[in-house]
């Protein structure tokens, strides 16, 4: 059965953090991961929990004033972009988007829809809501690598 999307409830930020430990022992080839939802949704959350979970020992910001923040961990390079303040989406020509997305990369996007035409398609796309006190966080696998990743998770 291969599983196409996935509904998670997060009780709170130990929680969101335990899920982008798993994604990130999860998955085994260059990936592309879409993360939407509001200010404070958990997005750079779900992404410190990846990219620590990798062996990045350091602190993970939020790129939202340098639109990227590289990390080379584990035999990676991880890209966490946050295109929040991103004006036009041509600006991402200009800094050299399309370096980044190579076969040894995990790019991390929040706010994808800023860089809408400009951005390859996305593998995952992880949407994060608040449900209360919680977060909801649903996952849905665009191509067969996120559909795989969905699959290793829900082991």
């Amino acid at each position: 059965m291969t599983t196409n999307t996935l509904t998670l409830t997060l009780a709170d930020e130990q929680e969101t953090l335990a899920l982008g430990k798993k994604l990130a022992q999860s998955f085994s080839e260059a990936l592309i991961i879409f993360l939407h939802g509001e200010l404070g949704a958990g997005k750079t959350t779900l992404s410190r929990g990846i990219i620590q979970a990798l062996g990045h020992e350091g602190k993970v910001k939020s790129p939202t004033y340098t639109l990227v923040e590289p990390y080379q961990v584990g035999g990676w390079q991880v890209y966490h972009f946050d295109l929040y303040r991103l004006a036009d989406p041509e600006e991402l020509e200009y800094m050299g988007i399309r370096d980044y997305f190579t076969p040894d990369s995990l790019c991390l996007v929040e706010w994808p829809q800023r860089g809408a035409g400009m951005l390859p398609s996305a593998d995952l796309e992880v949407t994060l809501r608040y449900q209360g006190e919680q977060r909801q966080a649903l996952m849905e696998a665009r191509t067969p690598a996120g559909v795989a990743l969905l699959e290793k998770i829900t082991r």
